[in-house]
């Protein structure tokens, strides 16, 4: 199993509310920055804004190709 950081498309699950006199986001609860301008935020480390979306970087895992795995018992082959 390995990780890699993977970009994951959080757009449907952001929420905007009105707070301190500005737009505040939230994911999952979660302060993730604010609106400061038309398509314009500033959003904390590990999430950005492209092409009118909100991305999340994650760490993920991958599972190993499972036909390369555990080959001891075929004696060298797979």
């Amino acid at each position: 199993m390995t990780l890699k950081k993977e970009r994951i498309d959080i757009t449907e699950h952001v929420k905007g509310h009105f707070k301190d006199g500005g737009m505040q986001l939230y994911h999952e609860n979660e302060p993730i920055g604010r609106m400061t301008g038309m398509d314009q935020y500033e959003l904390k480390s590990g999430y950005y804004f492209h092409n009118g979306k909100f991305y999340k970087m994650a760490d993920t895992t991958s599972a190993p190709d499972t036909k390369y795995v555990d080959c001891d018992d075929q004696q060298g082959w797979c």
